[in-house]
């Protein structure tokens, strides 16, 4: 399988010192027109000799401010470095339910083990059917693997970049134990659809939401409208940490699972250090990193009110070139709070320009940006895991051959072919910058019939 060069980790780390970004929305706002053809930088692309649209990096990511590292040597000087021994863990736990409109949070050390413990709480294991997208972070599926149950790959739709949850009941067996949709890149996944499936089936969804901190449907934040919601805050997202990350629900039962589960499976109700119940882990997100947290939350919604303004600017103006769609929104998204702009490329708006020749000329334009997810549901590390000795005591080879039958992605695979990642640092600038990555686009496809002889 041939990939970008920039995998998609490489790119957000990149992006994150550096700056750049974007995803699109439907609405959009009042602004002036933006005059490609009387720029300095209408003439020829860097890649070809000119001089770049842009110079300078987007705003660096994370932003440290001064809150920032009184709570970080605050929690030093307590020496309570560990949640068993400190309470700012507890507080950002609450505050974090309370902000999504949940019951129950509960920290853990990053989103991918948030998808471990909240597929653990539902019992997800050997013989069991877990349906994901196709277009999501090699995370999702590894939380699957790692209990021993078989991932369906759901289908995506080519318009929003979310699973086509049109296509839930085709893919529903029963061996389903679980629903996993993915908030893709801080856009919103059709949960009026997931929801009925799973009220009529009797399924639980795990909201994985890891991409979609504040994002909503309906009005409701995401995370709290399924069984369980996981976040991630990684450094990259927008509401960072480092690492670390969250589990959310309104059910108690839950709750008393994935709370043993992080702590080694150490029942919270019995109040003893030594009372074991579950089977667990030992997951437990650290004092440090929820000081960051609830300092980085005093000014998350003024980051994300400019970042949802310039990329509804952005989606305007890129409404002006033809073969750079940005992703749809569902009608019951009411937010979006875009971790990444995405967008579709169509090379035959551009001459033919390859997708991997138009990022090496946006590049050099001082623009980043990346290809997308791939193909998850053709990864070689799959079929080494069905081919495992422990998938095969578990699976006959009828399953194992079922299950990649039912694999076949085919809008997914064009996708992977089609798109454009904008990380979300570049959407924190000046609408000036936001009208330089349109202007690049502009420059590159004026002259792509050269960049692609080149």
């Amino acid at each position: 399988m041939k990939h970008n060069p920039l995998s998609r980790r490489q790119f957000m780390a990149a992006t994150t010192v550096a700056g750049v970004s974007v995803a699109g929305s439907a609405r959009a706002i009042s602004s002036p027109p933006l005059r490609i053809a009387s720029s300095p930088a209408a003439g020829k692309p860097a890649i070809l000799g000119g001089t770049p649209v842009r110079s300078e990096s987007f705003p660096p990511w994370p932003v440290i401010a001064e809150i920032d590292e009184k709570n970080f040597l605050d929690s030093l000087r307590k020496k309570e470095w560990c949640r068993l021994y400190g309470s700012t863990t507890t507080r950002f736990e609450e505050k974090w339910a309370a902000l999504l409109g949940a019951r129950y949070a509960t920290g853990v050390v990053n989103g991918t083990n948030a998808l471990y413990a909240a597929l653990n709480a539902l019992e997800v294991g050997p013989g069991d059917e877990v349906i994901l997208p196709s277009y999501t972070f090699v995370a999702t599926v590894n939380a699957v693997v790692q209990q021993f149950a078989l991932p369906v790959f759901l289908d995506t739709d080519i318009q929003t970049l979310q699973m086509d949850a049109q296509k839930l009941d085709s893919v529903i067996t029963g061996n389903t134990r679980c629903i996993l949709p993915v908030h893709l890149g801080g856009n919103v996944a059709d949960m009026d659809a997931i929801k009925k499936v799973s009220t009529d089936r009797g399924i639980p969804v795990v909201e994985d939401a890891c991409q979609a901190h504040f994002a909503e449907w309906r009005g409701r934040r995401v995370g709290a409208l399924g069984d369980i919601g996981c976040f991630s805050f990684q450094a990259s997202k927008i509401l960072p940490c480092g690492e670390g990350g969250a589990i959310v629900t309104n059910r108690e039962d839950l709750l008393n699972r994935f709370h043993a589960f992080q702590n080694n499976g150490r029942d919270r109700l019995t109040g003893t250090r030594y009372g074991y119940q579950y089977q667990g882990s030992n997951l437990r997100m650290t004092e440090f990193q929820a000081a960051l947290l609830l300092a980085q939350l005093t000014r998350f919604e003024e980051q994300s009110q400019k970042r949802e303004a310039n990329a509804r600017y952005l989606t305007e103006l890129l409404s002006g070139i033809a073969g750079v769609q940005p992703a749809k929104m569902y009608e019951g998204c009411t937010r979006n709070t875009y971790y990444i702009f995405m967008a579709r490329y169509d090379s035959g708006q551009f001459a033919g320009l390859t997708r991997a020749k138009f990022l090496q000329a946006l590049q050099r334009e001082g623009i980043p940006c990346g290809a997308g997810n791939y193909h998850l549901n053709e990864e070689p590390f799959l079929e080494k895991t069905l081919n495992s000795r422990a998938y095969r005591q578990i699976y006959s080879e009828d399953r194992l051959k079922r299950n990649r039958e039912m694999n076949r992605c085919p809008v997914n695979k064009r996708l992977s072919e089609e798109g454009l990642f904008f990380s979300q640092t570049c959407l924190l600038g000046s609408k000036s910058d936001v009208g330089q990555i349109v202007e690049a686009i502009s420059r590159i496809q004026k002259f792509a019939p050269e960049i692609g002889a080149t």
